[in-house]
């Protein structure tokens, strides 16, 4: 089993930026992609950026090329987004997830492990 705990989420203003972290306990001697995930009240979990276990492959959601890094620390057994130039409609409880593969994958289905997510709240 892995577990995974998120901090880093917050309040901020629009335009402004957040760092949130994924830091993974357990047995975490195996290899993991890892992603990130978010869900907005009334809406279904959707996929935002994705991280092979090498770090050489990342995946991003449209709505948030450009705006958003994903990165990882192996050696920490923590995972990164940063996320600027904030908008309102990145509002949502993000969560971190970890894959049994170390394939990176855009795919809600392929993630094993979820973290409680994370509330991010982007208003002024």
């Amino acid at each position: 089993q892995v577990q995974l705990v998120e901090s880093g989420g917050g309040l901020v203003q629009p335009g402004g930026s957040l760092r949130l972290s994924c830091a993974a306990s357990g047995r975490t001697s195996g290899t993991y992609a890892m992603g990130w995930f978010r869900q907005a009240p009334g809406k279904e979990r959707e996929f935002v950026a994705a991280i092979s276990w090498s770090g050489h492959t990342t995946y991003y959601a449209d709505s948030v090329k450009g705006r958003f890094t994903i990165s990882r620390d192996n050696a920490k057994n923590t995972q990164y987004l940063q996320m600027n130039s904030l908008k309102p409609e990145d509002t949502a409880v993000y969560y971190c997830a970890a894959c049994s593969t170390p394939i990176a994958t855009m795919s809600i289905h392929f993630y094993d492990y979820w973290g409680q997510g994370t509330q991010v709240t982007v208003s002024s």
